[in-house]
C-alpha cells in the first residue's frame, strides 16, 4: 500500500482474543461465525478483514468436572455483517442478547487440547492484573500485542 505521500507502509492487521462460552463454541466450529452484543458495535467496527481471532472460553462446571479457561482456536476475520437472527446463547444476565454485530471466520486452527489460559497469564502482557485476571476476559473482545498471540498460539503445540 502506499500513503498519499508516496511512502510505502504496511498495514499491520490485529490480533484479538474472543470471550464466550462453550455453546457459542460450538457454533462457531459449525458455522464459521462469531457475534458480539449491540452494546459492542464501535468494536465491531475496529476489526478488519484479516485480523486475528482467538477463541477464549470462560472455565464452565459440569457435574463433577471442572473445564479451565481455555482458547480453543485460531480463526482469521473474512466478513463483516449484522444479522438478529438467533444463533448465539445468550448468558442469563444478558437477556435477549443475539449478537448482531458478526464476523464470517476462516478456520486456522482448531487446538486438539484447549491451551488453558491460567498457566499463561504470568508471562502475558496484556494482563496488568496477574490476580484478578479473569477481569482482562469479561469483554466481548479485546486486542492483544503479537507477543502474547505467539506465546499462546506456542503453547498449543
Amino acid at each position: 500500500m502506499f500513503s498519499n505521500t508516496g511512502a510505502v507502509y504496511i498495514d499491520t492487521m490485529a490480533i484479538w482474543i474472543a470471550s464466550g462460552n462453550r455453546q457459542n463454541w460450538e457454533v462457531l466450529k459449525k458455522h464459521n461465525i462469531w457475534g458480539v452484543p449491540k452494546r459492542s458495535k464501535g468494536l465491531h467496527s475496529r476489526v478488519k478483514p484479516g485480523d486475528t481471532i482467538l477463541l477464549y472460553v470462560r472455565s464452565e462446571t459440569h457435574g463433577d468436572t471442572v473445564l479451565p479457561s481455555a482458547i480453543m482456536g485460531e480463526f482469521k476475520v473474512i466478513e463483516l455483517f449484522e444479522d438478529a437472527k438467533l444463533l448465539f446463547t445468550a448468558p442469563p444476565q444478558m437477556g435477549d442478547e443475539v449478537f448482531p454485530y458478526r464476523f464470517r471466520l476462516k478456520q486456522v486452527k482448531v487446538f486438539k487440547e484447549p491451551v488453558e489460559i491460567k498457566p499463561l497469564i504470568p508471562e502475558l502482557g496484556f494482563v496488568t492484573n496477574k490476580t484478578m485476571w479473569s477481569g482482562h476476559f469479561r469483554q466481548a473482545m479485546r486486542e492483544i500485542p503479537e507477543e502474547d498471540y505467539r506465546k499462546i498460539i506456542s503453547a498449543g503445540k
